[in-house]
């Protein structure tokens, strides 16, 4: 096979490793060049890519001009998007691209919007049966205190989000149960939980539109797809989270994970590589939390499964054919703390 050259953005995120490690070590023994982009110089992309250009930010009007520039000087093959805020820009600019000879794997522009708006998700989720946590958008505090209430609170901690966000951002578990003293003295800073009161003197009175939604107690999950000709679904449980990223977690074969993931990717018209999440409720029913439409941070334990789905992506965007995957039900990652030594900008260490 030709070798290949593929244009890979955001490579400052976390599972940048597992995204080159997929590409590098793909089925076919085939040749990589990976091309990394990201709105800054320092990040470990710089120095895992074969080559790197710092861009700027997808709402920006030079990020479109910088993107071709560099796929036409490089002769990119594919692109494919780590970075959930340039998906709608590149779904609604693909044919720039393909005038050049780069496909993107990502999906149309009209999946994208639904995909990454989590009501707008929520809202199709309830239209096609799947089950979801209960939910109201609502953009100020008197409707936010109300609608927490209609959840339990402040019994039950209720959980707020923006619909449009991405990682952590934004998220808040309510908990009135909370012992901040406690927790300021055993437990690292963190801002995920909150109470009411401190909640109002981040936010005021009106802000732009959260999501108030059902706190849901049990096992969460990421699922990984790849939609070609077909599906491959994988669920993988998080064994362990830390700052949203499952340091810890182990493929399951979830026959009803599997089942809503595809319901939800033919709804919302979803193509290539992407991924959804689900926590189970008190009764452990799996209820949808978000669709991630792009490489997802720890699609690489697909890959250690037996299902390369980032590589897989990329071979869809060429229309080239998919093998079937024998996926090995069980593996489990467990991620660690690395690092890089640098001396005048070349790699000395690598831990």
């Amino acid at each position: 096979m030709d070798d290949l050259t593929i244009l890979v953005t955001g490579v400052g995120a976390p599972g940048i490793k597992g995204t080159l490690y997929s590409l590098k070590e793909n089925f076919d023994n085939r040749s990589v060049k990976v091309i990394g982009t990201d709105i800054k110089q320092e990040v470990i992309g710089t120095y895992l890519c074969d080559d790197f250009y710092r861009i700027s930010r997808p709402s920006e009007t030079a990020y479109l001009d910088q993107l071709l520039s560099i796929c036409e000087k490089e002769n990119v093959d594919v692109i494919l998007p780590q970075n959930t805020l340039e998906l709608p820009v590149l779904a609604e600019n693909k044919h720039l691209f393909l005038n050049i000879g780069t496909s993107i794997a990502v999906s149309d522009a009209s999946a994208i919007a639904i995909a990454n708006d989590k009501y707008k998700l929520m809202m199709l989720a309830e239209r096609i049966g799947i089950p979801t946590p209960k939910y109201t958008l609502v953009d100020n505090f008197e409707s936010l205190t109300e609608s927490a209430k209609d959840l339990g609170w402040p019994d039950k901690p209720v959980v707020v989000k923006p619909p449009l966000s991405n990682g952590m951002r934004g998220v808040r578990i309510i908990d009135e149960s909370l012992d901040l003293k406690k927790m300021f003295y055993s437990e690292k800073p963190t801002s995920l939980f909150t109470k009411m009161n401190n909640l109002y003197e981040i936010l005021g009175p009106h802000f732009p539109p959260l999501l108030v939604m059902e706190y849901l107690p049990n096992a969460e999950y990421t699922v990984d797809v790849l939609k070609a000709r077909g599906y491959t679904i994988i669920p993988r449980k998080r064994d362990l989270i830390q700052s949203g990223i499952t340091f810890n977690g182990t493929v399951e074969h979830h026959e009803e994970l599997i089942t809503y993931a595809q319901r939800l990717s033919d709804a919302a018209g979803l193509n290539y590589a992407f991924g959804f999440q689900f926590k189970l409720d008190e009764h452990n029913t799996p209820k949808l939390l978000e669709s991630n439409p792009r490489v997802q941070g720890t699609m690489v334990l697909s890959t250690f499964a037996g299902a390369n789905i980032i590589y897989a992506a990329v071979k869809c965007a060429l229309n080239e054919e998919i093998p079937d995957f024998e996926i090995e039900w069980g593996t489990k990652i467990l991620r660690y703390w690395g690092g890089m030594g640098l001396q005048s900008g070349k790699t000395v260490a690598f831990l």
